[in-house]
């Protein structure tokens, strides 16, 4: 594209940072946001800070400190583990805070890879049509009518589960919802005067669609997705549990809480500290999550 097919498309690109700018305004002033905002930097901190600082390894067995309870029950506890020990004296806070990194990192990969692939598929069955859009809806109603849970289930279970396989199982079955929502919108932006213009000035498909398209219909896409960083979080969660996540000595919620349940009668903060943290996290995901999309309806309601 020339320096004039870029100015002639400046005014929708202007357009595409102005609404996305509109959208982190009207979120950030609602009080859940905010709320959401702060209990998730709380607890990204403390899973990046506390295990390196403490010293402590969340994986060394100490036999003598099992099952001891956190300093809340007010008997047999040591500042030394605040949330108490599990069944083989391993230090539960720093088990879950680095539960919650590894939770983290792949509900947000995921849903970075989801966000990429299922943007890029619908970019180019709408921009195309014709043919090409049949195929690759075709691909993406397939791919639909298969279960996430399912298909992670089967891959996983002839494999070994490793943090990698997890994220793109997770992220390869999970793409087709945003691949439609892209398509739609780019089947309705692309009958704009400003792609036009851009046609008639002799800009290429490619500049079209990755410098002028994306870049505009991506952000409200990507605010809406942040409610799925949550959803991939729980997936990874029900995977650990169900012993297809990462495998131990590695700790995430799922395996922690996978142990835990069999000392709920005696040493019920086992189980229960990891839910409290995923609790935690996916409340305060699903806040800053809703007052976006919120916003985004907002917006694009006015518009």
């Amino acid at each position: 594209m020339t320096s004039i097919d870029l100015a002639s498309t400046a005014p929708a690109r202007a357009r595409g940072k102005t609404v996305s700018s509109r959208i982190w305004r009207l979120a950030f002033a609602s009080v859940e946001f905010r709320i959401g905002l702060a209990v998730f930097l709380v607890l990204l901190f403390a899973a990046l800070l506390y295990p390196p600082l403490s010293g402590i390894d969340p994986t060394k067995m100490a036999i003598r400190d099992k099952l001891m309870p956190p300093v809340f029950l007010g008997e047999g506890w040591t500042w030394a583990h605040p949330l108490g020990t599990d069944q083989l004296g391993r230090d539960m806070l720093a088990r879950s805070l680095v539960g919650l990194r590894y939770s983290l990192l792949i509900g947000l990969t995921t849903t970075v890879l989801m966000l990429a692939v299922g943007a890029l598929i619908g970019l180019v069955a709408g921009y195309y049509g014709k043919s090409i859009d049949t195929v690759l809806m075709r691909l993406t109603d397939a791919q639909l009518s298969i279960p996430m849970i399912i298909l992670a289930i089967t891959i996983l279970g002839v494999s070994r589960p490793t943090i990698p396989s997890i994220i793109l199982v997770l992220g390869l079955a999970g793409w087709p919802v945003y691949a439609r929502v892209m398509r739609s919108t780019i089947m309705a932006e692309r009958k704009k005067e400003y792609v036009r213009g851009a046609m008639v000035l002799g800009a290429t498909d490619f500049r079209i669609m990755f410098l002028l398209l994306l870049p505009l219909v991506l952000p409200p896409m990507a605010f809406v997705a942040v409610l799925d960083v949550a959803r991939m979080m729980i997936f990874e969660s029900v995977l650990g549990f169900l012993g297809l996540g990462v495998q131990p000595p590695t700790p995430t919620f799922g395996n922690i809480i996978a142990d835990g349940r069999k000392y709920l009668l005696n040493a019920w903060w086992i189980a229960t500290m990891p839910g409290v943290f995923l609790f935690l996290t996916l409340g305060s995901i699903n806040l800053m999550g809703a007052s976006l999309e919120r916003a985004r309806n907002t917006v694009y309601g006015g518009a």
